[in-house]
């Protein structure tokens, strides 16, 4: 017969003889493990002729451990409990494996990382990371993704998180340095461009969009959306804001509006759910939907 793994005798019997000694009788020791006595009884039976030992003494009224047979509980007890430590460290850290998400600079600062806030205080017991990336390219292990653009276009689970529209924002002091009253007024005062990979509207776009083609100013440009949002905050020119994504600054008024046109974007921000999310990634992605 080859020789078991460790030299030990069969699990079966060890968990049979455990129970039994723990409970010092075969009855408790059967109930606790859904079996018969009987069955209890030829396990250890097993045991004794394996260890060539005995481990209970019998009698009329029950059994009580042999010293041999004390000995080997306090060896198992100590191997189980240490089987039952690593066990629910492995459990704990399956639960509070991370929910990854991939993001936008812009969006994960101004959207998605205020929403976690709220999100953590409900599930403190699930933790989220973030992949911040501005690159097209989806890491292969996230679990959603938040995005801008057509959902047409997009395949698998992909459900609309917001639509959004668009102004033109200033800081008010560089409100009240640049008085405007119309699109062309605006086109000649310093603009914030930002130069994303993400096709997000840009002000040729977005004066197009107002019945205007003529000329436009073009101050300063940067490749972050973020940038160009703080360049604004510190009066350097008018950026384009995303209203939804914006809200924070408009309300703290840091952030003003510069013309009250306001422009729907073609496309919408949206959350995709990738086909190997945990239950987890589904309840943040649920919550994310419920939440905006």
């Amino acid at each position: 017969m080859p020789k078991r793994p460790y030299d030990l005798p069969p699990m079966s019997a060890l968990v049979a003889f455990e129970a039994a000694a723990r409970h010092v009788g075969f009855k408790p020791a059967a109930r606790e493990l859904n079996v018969t006595p009987a069955a209890i009884s030829h396990q250890v039976k097993a045991l004794e002729a394996d260890l060539r030992c005995v481990l209970f003494r019998r009698h009329h009224r029950g059994v009580e451990l042999t010293e041999t047979g004390a000995y080997l509980l306090v060896a198992l007890q100590r191997g189980f409990e240490a089987m039952g430590d690593a066990v629910d460290q492995l459990r704990q850290r399956a639960h509070m494996a991370s929910v990854t998400v991939r993001v936008t600079t812009a969006v994960s600062a101004l959207w998605l990382t205020p929403k976690l806030a709220q999100f953590w205080k409900r599930h403190g017991d699930i933790s989220v990371s973030q992949i911040v990336t501005d690159t097209d390219h989806d890491p292969s292990d996230c679990d959603l993704s938040i995005r801008y653009g057509n959902l047409k276009r997009e395949t698998g689970a992909c459900t609309v998180l917001f639509h959004d529209r668009i102004m033109a924002l200033g800081s008010p002091e560089f409100a009240r340095a640049h008085p405007v009253r119309t699109p062309e007024d605006l086109a000649r005062v310093p603009l914030i461009h930002s130069d994303t990979v993400a096709a997000w509207t840009r002000w040729a776009d977005w004066f197009h969009a107002l019945g205007y083609d003529g000329p436009v100013k073009q101050s300063h440009s940067v490749n972050s959306y973020m940038i160009a949002l703080q360049a604004a905050r510190d009066d350097m020119g008018a950026v384009l804001g995303w209203v939804a994504l914006t809200r924070r600054h408009l309300e703290a008024g840091d952030l003003v509006p510069l013309l009250p046109d306001e422009v729907d974007t073609k496309e919408d921000f949206y959350v995709k759910l990738h086909p190997h999310a945990s239950e987890r990634a589904k309840l943040v992605h649920d919550w994310l939907l419920r939440s905006s």
